[in-house]
């Protein structure tokens, strides 16, 4: 952990204080998004049809994992993104990608004129492209996290941007996709300027996250005016089918 000298105390350390970025569910969850907390103690997390995001305290202890266990249920796959500490002895890691965080460094946010605000209207159109195009995680209620921006033709959507995690001052844009048939003329790019615009009029930044193999987009968000922040995880656990009680022992994820 990082520390620092106490400017009472030269002698005395003390822990870095963390970011508000740094666990930007909890963040979310115990502020501008906290209509949506499902809690059990002091693990909470979105309902499972708006978004698999849920968040662990930053020092999650045997209590806290228990509670997880019985708020997903037995044997239920947990998606712990950006989680990077120890999981409880019993319980199964069956996914692990490395991810990035970027924020806002000068993006050229802009309204776009050829964009038009979805809603849950345009939720099984949204489904379709987001199925076709697999940009992440995209539920029947995600829309409902904040705005969704996209681009018709002839009727059709084919490209789409959004916002999802809020945590204080902060908005994640997300489920940046385009249909396939019409990729190389700037749709995500003016997407998410157009969806970065509505934030900055709001008085917030930016930021989203990726997987850290997808160069591709890391490339195009750098020349946009995004700059790395941190790398992160996406973690994922089976819970244990058999629930007792709290006293687990924490053992590392390799």
């Amino acid at each position: 952990m990082t520390v620092v000298s106490s400017a009472r105390d030269p002698g005395r350390t003390a822990a870095r204080t963390p970011h508000v970025l740094d666990n930007p569910a909890l963040a979310s969850l115990t502020g501008p998004h906290a209509r949506f907390a499902e809690r059990r103690g002091r693990v909470l997390r979105y309902p499972v049809d708006v978004s698999p995001w849920l968040a662990l305290p930053d020092d999650p202890d045997a209590r806290d994992w228990a509670d997880l266990a019985v708020l997903a249920g037995p044997g239920a796959e947990i998606p712990l993104p950006g989680f990077r500490g120890e999981v409880p002895a019993g319980w199964e890691v069956t996914e692990r990608i490395e991810g990035v965080q970027l924020v806002d460094d000068g993006l050229a946010a802009a309204p776009e004129p050829e964009a038009v605000r979805l809603g849950p209207a345009d939720v099984p159109e949204m489904l379709d492209l987001v199925a076709r195009t697999r940009p992440g995680p995209f539920l029947p209620r995600t829309v409902e996290l904040g705005t969704y921006l996209g681009i018709r033709r002839d009727g059709a959507l084919i490209a789409m941007a959004g916002e999802r995690l809020h945590p204080p001052g902060w908005t994640e844009i997300s489920a940046v996709c385009t249909d396939p048939a019409f990729r190389g003329e700037g749709l995500a790019t003016r997407l998410i300027r157009a969806v970065a615009h509505g934030i900055r009029e709001r008085g917030e930044t930016p930021f989203l996250h990726t997987s850290a193999s997808n160069t591709t987009a890391i490339r195009l968000y750098e020349a946009l005016g995004f700059r790395l922040r941190r790398r992160t995880a996406f973690l994922a656990a089976r819970a244990p089918r058999r629930l007792t009680d709290d006293r687990v022992t924490a053992v590392a994820v390799p």
